[in-house]
């Protein structure tokens, strides 16, 4: 007799498995320069990226050309997709290093604009203010971490990825992720908390 929790993963195999086939079919149509797969492609992706790429820039114009230059990639170059992982998870990691090269490229410090543009419609005009307050906290926070740091918080709770597909997104073995997470979230406690000398 399976245990519910194994129940659960076979339930989230039968629904995740055609969609990873679905994927790996569309980037195989991609590569014969097949528009419309590509458009399908770009409606899936367009707001996980969107999701992501917040959390790692938090500016709404980076965010923007950062997704757009990530599924340029995914137009130019699909036959860089060699099957050895999920199509999101290389679509992340191009994602991934696209925001690296915006946080070294960009010249200004970070606002906070893309965390006002995200206020929730909660029915009072208090609890959308507590929200929002909640939300600036935590997005200050994680602005305040490493991006090796944020990108594996995010990917792990923002995107409920698990560690191994996380590892392949930033490229670094998975004790790391581990260790960045562990860190990542001891650090964000901290400042969430109001001690700004939290350690890295």
């Amino acid at each position: 007799m399976l245990r519910r929790g194994g129940q659960v993963r076979d339930l989230r195999d039968a629904v995740v498995r055609p969609l990873v086939l679905d994927e790996a079919r569309l980037i195989a149509r991609i590569v014969t320069r097949d528009l419309r797969a590509f458009e399908q492609l770009y409606r899936i992706y367009h707001p996980r990226l969107s999701r992501f790429l917040t959390n790692m820039l938090r500016r709404s114009q980076l965010v923007e050309e950062a997704v757009d230059d990530t599924l340029m990639v995914v137009w130019k170059r699909p036959e860089a997709y060699n099957g050895e992982s999920k199509v999101s998870t290389w679509i992340f990691a191009i994602a991934y290093r696209t925001a690296l090269k915006a946080l070294r490229d960009q010249d200004e410090p970070v606002g906070t604009d893309a965390a006002d543009e995200q206020s929730s419609e909660d029915p009072g005009p208090e609890q959308q203010l507590m929200a929002g307050q909640i939300r600036s906290r935590l997005f200050r926070g994680l602005e305040a971490l490493s991006a090796e740091q944020r990108s594996v918080l995010v990917l792990t709770y923002f995107h409920d990825l698990p560690y191994n597909e996380i590892a392949r997104i930033v490229d670094c073995p998975v004790d790391t992720v581990k260790t960045r997470v562990f860190h990542g979230r001891r650090r964000l406690r901290a400042l969430l908390q109001g001690d700004p000398g939290a350690g890295p």
